[in-house]
Parts: structure tokens; C-alpha cells; sequence
């Protein structure tokens, strides 16, 4: 099983920053891609942005020139630095890895999300 926890999220206002990192444990033998995820009240679920383990990163357009994400492998851990964050910023925010179990099967998991929230 693997398991991902994630930390960082909170209270901040409009113009602020946030760090939010989600660390990987359990039976993995690698990981492909770390992604953050969002979903707002009433919303759907929309990626934010995303990594992969050949170093090739992406973003929503909403956040691109704000939010950086990077990861470091040998921790198995992925981080999402916010800057100049906005009211429409606010979402709970998850953590999404895939990858290869010890064994050999694959898999894709979910963090518990965290709240984000930008006061205007």
C-alpha cells in the first residue's frame, strides 16, 4: 500500500504565499508522476500542476508565473510553493502519485487533501 500525506495548507491573505509538500511511502519501487490537484466548493477537480520523473513539469494556466512545483525523488516527495495567491485560489488541494509497486503492480493514489484558503 501506498500512502500519501500532505501538509501546508491554511489560511492566508490575497497576495500571499503558501508551501504545500506531499510526501510518498510504503512498498514503492519508482514513481512516474506527482500532481496537485484542486477542487473549489461546487467545482470539479482540475489539475494544477504536475511532474514527472524525467523532470518535465506543467501547469493550469490559472497559475502559471504563481505556483512552482518540484519534487525531490529520493524522498519521494513533491512540493507546491504558491505565490501572489488569489481569492479564487481557494480549494482543497490533493496530492496524486503513479507509479510501480515493489511487486511490480501499479498503482495511483490520493492524498487526504488539505484546505486552502486566500481572505480577500
Amino acid at each position: 500500500q501506498v500512502q500519501l500525506v500532505e501538509s501546508g495548507g491554511g489560511l492566508v491573505q490575497a497576495g500571499g504565499s503558501l508551501r504545500l509538500s506531499c510526501a510518498a511511502s510504503g512498498s514503492i519501487r519508482s514513481i512516474n508522476t506527482m500532481a496537485w490537484h484542486r477542487q473549489a466548493p461546487g467545482k470539479q477537480r482540475e489539475l494544477v500542476a504536475y511532474s514527472t520523473s524525467n523532470g518535465n513539469t506543467n501547469y493550469a494556466n490559472s497559475v502559471k508565473g504563481r505556483f512552482a512545483i518540484s519534487r525531490d525523488n529520493a524522498r519521494n516527495t513533491v512540493y507546491l510553493q504558491m505565490n501572489s495567491l488569489k481569492p479564487e485560489d481557494t480549494a482543497v488541494y490533493y496530492c496524486n502519485a503513479d507509479g510501480w509497486y515493489r511487486g511490480g503492480s501499479y498503482f495511483s493514489n490520493w492524498g487526504q487533501g488539505l484546505q486552502v484558503t486566500v481572505s480577500s
